[in-house]
């Protein structure tokens, strides 16, 4: 259920160009990027996944091609000539590829050079050095960041969007084919940003969803359907079996079956699909014909096997087969006829591919040998001979079984060709098998865990009754997920100040926003009450907090990365899920930090972008104060004996206690620690310090120590040191007179620190 894609890439002053090509399914794209923007390369290089990519020589140490090897650390970087990339040589390659006169057809004959290098060369390159054939590689298509939500790496990896275990992928997909599967993959990481087109397909998910069409029946039908993509690819690349045309066979006539039943559907999407298959079925009844004609229904897997022609399909064939047939039988009647001519019951003639066909007699009836036996080989226990007969029918049968091989093998080269004269039509209809495939998945999902249609629209809110993390609440069925609400828009609610302890949900509230805004906008049902979703752009997170020790970057460095990438980028259309900012430095230097982002969020006249920000810094509630689009919100906590109950509410306000030491607690820390801490919390809260600025509770074993001095102190002497020290001009004073203030500034501090 994963694409397998080869890539090239080329950075020049007009942008960097990747094109990217799934051979094992035919599916080729070319997307362009800004020039040197080295950010949203990395996040389509993550989001695409590549196994290889190809180079031109002089591009080998380019910064892009340096930073892909780390976002892809077992990418296989392989090196071409230039010459590949040239455009003219690019250009002539693709033409002869798709046999057309120009590329106007492909959108990227004008203004798009880039795009031309980029596809021409890796089409050259796995023609010339790869030796593949490529005749199912039909059509180029533009990626256009236009199209799509941008998700870039960090929200991919802080989302858990595909390859783990808990992912949102984990819980969407209920796809029965590897093409379904795929192409769900291909809508999580690209969600839509057209509301006419999302609308479209939340009709067809709909319409399963409420009619009284089978889905498992549906899926009963899709689960007997193999890879058709992959097949074709094979197939087009020389190195398909006999099982695979049978395996095609048997998918084609599964598809009619499926016409049969989304051909009733009424939503437009469905009856798209349904005119796409109608449209193909011609030429599937001829590939399903000529290959019900020519292989039989259970053939073996490789081609040397043979045996895999079905009789009648080819006389010269049908005739071979004859002659070895009865040459086994002639086989049987010259053994018995010799055993009765020479008396030597033990007789048998037998065969090896080093000596062909042979008599063999045991040593005791050596005596009986006919005249007309010549030694061939002498054994232990016996001895071979040959006969001129055996001989003559020796080279029948070979030749004829040799011939019968060479036969097949033309016949299943020719079906194969043939069936390539219909490969639009297979691929039209194997895409049609994967769009049905996912929207079946979304609407089984949708029925099995309560999901409803979202409204989607070009509004600037979000807002969620009682929406839950699909994730979450799927992992642990047993306990009820308690659901939140969520108003979010540019004008009264952009930005959302959350807190709340540790362990209270507030990481999965926010997270839980984003993945419904995500799933409504790729065409699927949401887990809420009811769900209004104006359309989003991009989706930011900045979670966790780790180091990236290969690069030298700490964990506050990182943190401030990911928080530049989302400053510089978001838009008023964007989404930012921030979980904590400034944690991993200094408690002043992060709240300050986090204040200052999101008094810029807030007042840029660029962005007003609707930001959720989780945060312990409970100091930043009082920003609802002054910016009137931010608004506190903070999880329930109850109380009770020294204990916490997480409620996971979300209720407006701000938190006024991080219940820091319950939670401690409740992690297992000793409980003499817990006492000793809640002993300094309290006296920390109460200000309680010394005189010189020292905690009381302090404990130390020294028997004295110099007193700190406090600037904040009332004291007529450090006044007067004050003054003296603001009123000395730095400009009139000569070198000794400034050594002379030194000395009385020194004498001062020394008085005021013995007094």
């Amino acid at each position: 259920k994963i694409n397998n894609f080869f890539i090239s890439v080329l950075h020049t002053k007009d942008g960097i160009g990747i094109g990217k090509i799934d051979v094992s399914t035919g599916e080729f794209k070319v997307l362009l990027i800004p020039p040197s923007d080295i950010s949203k390369f990395n996040d389509e290089i993550h989001r695409i996944n590549p196994s290889e990519c190809i180079v031109g020589t002089t591009y080998l140490n380019d910064p892009i091609i340096i930073s892909m090897k780390k976002i892809i650390p077992g990418i296989k970087i392989s090196e071409c000539d230039d010459w590949y990339f040239l455009p003219d040589n690019a250009y002539q390659t693709l033409l002869k590829h798709f046999k057309t006169h120009s590329l106007k057809g492909f959108g990227i004959e004008d203004n798009y050079a880039i795009l031309i290098q980029v596809s021409g060369a890796i089409i050259g390159y796995l023609i010339d050095k790869r030796k593949q054939s490529l005749l199912h590689v039909t059509k180029l298509s533009i990626e256009s960041k236009d199209d799509y939500m941008i998700l870039d790496r960090y929200t991919q990896y802080n989302l858990e969007l595909l390859k783990t275990s808990t992912s949102l992928l984990s819980v969407l997909d209920q796809t029965e084919t590897a093409m379904g599967g795929r192409l769900l993959n291909y809508l999580i990481l690209q969600p839509l940003i057209n509301p006419d087109i999302i609308n479209k397909r939340l009709d067809s998910v709909e319409e399963l969803y409420v009619s009284s069409v089978n889905i498992l029946e549906i899926k009963e039908i899709l689960k007997d359907i193999f890879d058709i993509e992959r097949i074709v690819g094979r197939i087009s690349i020389g190195s398909s079996n006999p099982r695979d045309l049978i395996n095609l066979k048997f998918s084609l006539l599964i598809i009619k079956r499926l016409y049969e039943i989304i051909n009733n559907l009424n939503a437009p999407l469905w009856k798209q699909l349904s005119r796409e298959i109608e449209t193909a079925m011609p030429g599937l009844t001829v590939v399903i014909e000529l290959i019900e004609k020519s292989i039989i229904d259970e053939p073996p897997v490789k081609i040397k096997d043979g045996g895999f022609v079905k009789i009648g399909f080819n006389a010269e064939l049908d005739e071979l087969k004859l002659i070895i047939k009865e040459g086994k039988n002639w086989i049987a009647e010259l053994e018995n006829t010799e055993r009765e001519r020479t008396g030597i019951k033990s007789l048998k003639i037998k065969f090896n591919n080093v000596f062909g066909y042979y008599i063999e007699i045991s040593k005791a009836n050596l005596n009986y040998v006919p005249d007309n036996y010549t030694r061939k080989q002498t054994l232990v226990n016996a001895e071979r001979f040959i006969t001129p007969a055996l001989k003559e029918f020796e080279n029948r049968i070979l030749n004829a079984d040799e011939k019968m091989m060479q036969i097949e093998r033309e016949i299943f080269e020719k079906v194969r060709l043939e069936i390539l004269n219909y490969h639009n039509d297979i691929q039209t209809s194997a895409y049609a098998v994967a769009q049905t495939d996912v929207l079946v998945s979304l609407a089984k999902i949708a029925r099995d865990r309560n999901y409803i249609r979202p409204i989607v629209d070009n509004s600037d809110k979000i807002e969620i009754v009682d929406g839950r993390h699909p994730v979450v609440e799927s992992i642990d069925e047993k306990s009820k997920f308690i659901p939140n609400d969520t108003r979010l828009d540019n004008n009264e609610n952009q930005i959302l100040i959350i807190t709340g302890p540790n362990m209270a949900g507030k990481s999965t509230y926010i997270r839980q926003v984003a993945l419904i805004v995500l799933m409504a906008q790729m065409g699927s049902f949401v887990p809420a009450q009811s769900a209004n979703i104006g359309i989003v752009d991009r989706v930011f997170t900045r979670i966790g907090a780790s180091d990236n020790i290969a690069r030298g970057e700490s964990t506050f460095l990182v943190e401030m990365n990911e928080t530049a990438n989302i400053l510089h980028n978001a838009t008023a259309r964007s989404l930012i899920i921030l979980d904590e900012i400034g944690r991993g430095t200094s408690t002043f230097d992060g709240l300050s930090i986090a204040w200052a982002t999101v008094e810029y969020l807030h007042d840029y006249e660029k962005l007003g972008t609707k930001t959720l920000f989780a945060t312990h810094y409970h100091e930043l509630t009082e920003l609802s104060l002054t910016l009137p689009r931010v608004k506190n919100y903070n999880i329930a906590v109850k109380e009770w004996n020294d204990d916490i109950i997480f409620l996971r509410k979300i209720i407006e306000g701000g938190a006024d206690k991080s219940y820091g030491i319950q939670v401690a607690r409740l992690a297992g820390i000793p409980q003499k620690v817990i006492s000793r801490a809640k002993e300094i919390l309290q006296e920390l809260e109460n200000n309680s310090f010394d005189e010189v600025g020292k905690p009381k509770l302090a404990h130390t074993h020294e028997k004295s120590y110099v007193k700190q001095l406090n600037l904040f102190a009332e004291n007529e002497d450090i006044k007067k040191l004050l003054n003296k020290i603001a009123k000395i001009d730095i400009n009139s004073t000569t070198p000794f007179d400034a050594f002379t203030k030194l000395n009385e500034l020194i004498t001062m501090s020394k008085n005021i620190i013995e007094s």
